[in-house]
Order: C-alpha cells, then sequence, then structure tokens
C-alpha cells in the first residue's frame, strides 16, 4: 500500500507540476488583469471540467490497464496515431514554452540571459532521464517543487492583500465572463498531454485494474486540487496588486505581481517560483509526450529515456531560435484546449466497448459530465475562432 501510497501522490504532483507550468502563471496573470474579481468564476468553471476530465481519463486509463493511444488504436486502427501526433505536437509546442519560463525564472534570480538559463534548466531536465529509476527521481523531484511553489504563492498571496470578499462574492456571481480565458485556462490546466500525465505515470507504476479506483479517484482529485490551490492563490495575489493601480509589464506579467508584492526579494522569489514551475513540467511534458509513442515500435520503449532527452534538446533548441516567451506560453494553453475534446472523446467512446474494458461499467455520470465537457470545449473553441 506505501508503495501505492507514493504512486498516488507522485502521479498527482506530477499533472500538477506539469500543469503549473509557467504558461499557468502567465495565463493567470494575463486574464486577472483583465477579468479583475470576475477571473475566479472562470477559475471554478476551469475545476469542474478539470474534475469531470480527471477522473473520466484516470480510470479509463488505469481500469483498461493501456496507455491512451493504445485504446484509441483497438477502438479504430490509426485513431491512436492520430491521437499521439496531437498529444506530442502540443506537447513540443507546451515544453518549448516550458523552456522559455525556465530560462525567464533563472534570469530574474541571477540576472543572465533568458537563454542561458533555458540551457542550464534543459540541462537539469535531462539529468533526470540519465538516472536508472527515472520514474521515482521524477516523482520526487516534482513532489519537492510542488510544495515549494505552494509554500511560495502562499507568501505573496498573502502580502498582497486582495480583497477577499468581492473575489470570493465574483467566483460565483461573475460581473463578466470571457469563454477564451476560459479554453486557455482548461487547456493549460488539463488540455493536451498534461490530463494524462498522471493516468500514464500509474500504469507504469502497477496501479491499474477496478481494484485500484478508489485510489486512483483520490490520486486524480489530489492533482486537481492542487492546482485549483496555486491557481486562485496566485488569482488572489495578482488582484491584490493590479487593484492598487500598478501596471503589470506586459513582456513578463507574473514578475511584475510578485515584485510589487515584495520588492526586489519578491522578484527573487518569481525567478524561483517560475522555474520550479517551468522546470516540473519541462519534465512532465517530455515524459508524457513521449509515453505516447512507447508502444508503436519496440526501439521506443527500449530507449525511452534517450528519447526523452532528445525531445528536451530539440524544445530548447526550437525556444532559442524563436524567442518571445509570454506569446508562446499564452498560446501553448489555448492550443492544448483544442486537444482536449479530442482525446477526451475518443477515450468515453472507448469506455462503452466491452471488449476493450472487459466486464466494468463506466460510471454513467462521469459519461455525461465528460461529453459535456467535450461540447463545451468544442463550442467555445468554436466561438474564439
Amino acid at each position: 500500500m506505501s508503495k501505492n501510497k507514493n504512486a498516488l501522490l507522485g502521479a498527482a504532483f506530477l499533472m500538477a507540476t506539469s500543469a503549473v507550468g509557467p504558461g499557468f502563471l502567465t495565463q493567470t496573470t494575463v486574464f486577472t488583469e483583465k477579468l479583475a474579481t470576475s477571473f475566479g468564476f472562470i477559475i471554478l468553471i476551469s475545476i469542474l471540467i478539470d474534475l469531470a476530465v480527471q477522473f473520466n481519463i484516470w480510470q479509463i486509463i488505469t481500469v483498461s490497464g493501456k496507455r491512451a493511444q493504445d485504446l484509441a488504436n483497438d477502438l479504430l486502427p490509426g485513431l491512436g496515431y492520430l491521437l499521439a501526433f496531437l498529444i506530442v505536437a502540443g506537447g513540443l509546442a507546451f515544453n518549448i514554452g516550458n523552456v522559455a519560463g525556465a530560462g525567464l525564472g533563472i534570469q530574474a534570480m541571477t540576472g543572465v540571459s533568458v537563454e542561458t538559463g533555458a540551457i542550464l534548466s534543459a540541462a537539469m531536465a535531462i539529468a533526470i532521464f540519465l538516472f536508472k529509476e527515472a520514474g521515482k527521481v521524477m516523482d520526487t523531484f516534482a513532489k519537492i517543487l510542488g510544495f515549494l511553489m505552494i509554500a511560495l504563492i502562499l507568501y505573496v498571496a498573502f502580502t498582497s492583500h486582495p480583497p477577499m470578499g468581492s473575489a470570493i462574492q465574483h467566483t460565483f456571481f461573475p460581473e463578466k465572463f470571457d469563454p477564451i480565458a476560459t479554453l486557455t485556462l482548461v487547456g493549460g490546466t488539463v488540455g493536451g498531454y498534461i490530463s494524462f500525465a498522471g493516468a500514464h505515470r500509474l500504469l507504469d507504476a502497477g496501479v491499474l485494474g477496478e481494484r485500484a479506483l478508489k485510489e486512483v479517484n483520490r490520486g486524480a482529485s489530489t492533482g486537481i486540487l492542487i492546482t485549483a490551490l496555486i491557481r486562485y492563490l496566485l488569482f488572489l495575489a495578482t488582484l491584490g496588486i493590479i487593484l492598487t493601480g500598478v501596471a503589470i509589464n506586459p513582456e513578463n506579467p507574473a514578475a511584475s505581481v510578485f515584485e510589487n508584492a515584495a520588492g526586489t526579494f519578491g522578484r527573487q522569489l518569481f525567478g524561483l517560483m517560475i522555474w520550479s514551475a517551468a522546470i516540473t513540467s519541462v519534465v512532465g511534458a517530455a515524459y508524457t509526450s513521449i509515453s505516447f509513442l512507447r508502444s508503436f515500435h519496440p526501439f521506443v520503449e527500449t530507449n525511452q529515456s534517450y528519447i526523452t532527452i532528445v525531445f528536451i534538446f530539440i524544445s530548447t533548441i526550437i525556444f532559442l531560435l524563436v524567442g518571445r516567451p509570454v506569446k508562446v506560453l499564452v498560446f501553448v494553453g489555448t492550443l492544448n484546449g483544442f486537444v482536449l475534446p479530442i482525446a477526451l472523446a475518443i477515450l468515453l467512446v472507448a469506455s462503452r466497448k466491452q471488449r476493450l474494458m472487459g466486464s466494468y461499467k463506466h460510471s454513467p455520470l462521469l459519461q455525461v459530465a465528460g461529453w459535456a465537457v467535450v461540447l463545451i470545449l468544442l463550442a467555445m473553441g468554436f466561438n474564439v475562432f
């Protein structure tokens, strides 16, 4: 049971820290500036959508004992390859933003260039996959930096003195609504590869089958609640700063919040926060993206660590060539918001097939919630276009 508990907590933190990347920090700051206290309502909607997505995906994958791409291929030959392409392409786009965020963090802490910081961070992420027990090292790394992020953001939220009453009121009764903010937020939290990070990690740790469902649900809810806690605290911190009339720097929005909350020390805190968020997301994006290729050829399964390293290396090279970190960070959240309804729809259909799931009956309530999320995200995506 202890082994399972460690695997579940590791999977929850891998999912949460994958979601809480630099794009997460940037998106939250940008949209709080735009929507003020009403952004709390967008966070509430994203949490409800996240819960529906995570419970569906984690249950279907762990009960079947198959990774998402294998379920998709068993459902319809070739569908798994399409899903893998969408996830890996989205994961690569996300990882370019993650590497950029790590570079921004080191720049804030040390003053070195963003490019140098990105290279140093990529080297550290690569080092994790050189360990023989890379999965366990990854779990420990995600847990330590996850707790660190919660402590940092709690401190900044406390020092910015946000208007708690109106923030809580408008979380349930908003004054305004923005579908683009919602799509981007969901895309940045469970879009693309993120929603599969924890579930695929559980399969690798041997947590599978109907008997593990109670634990799996606990792991899924823990991951979402960690993510929700950090996002809401960041929202409160940003709100407190914005309502004082301070202008947010569009080149580095999240840094403005930390700096205005705690001066020069705040900038150092921001650097540590965004670096922690970015480096864990680099690891999570690379691990999960490559997990979508592992079953397609024995070479990938045998050399997964080395291929993951190449994935991180390519992400870093593309960032160094493209630059523009803040625009990249917001764009990839929206991109992954479009991948999610396709991936979720495939798994929901698969969950109804006895030849794939055996005697297992997937919850009708989760089916309804899952399809509602698919339709909502497709409608919002169409509206954005």
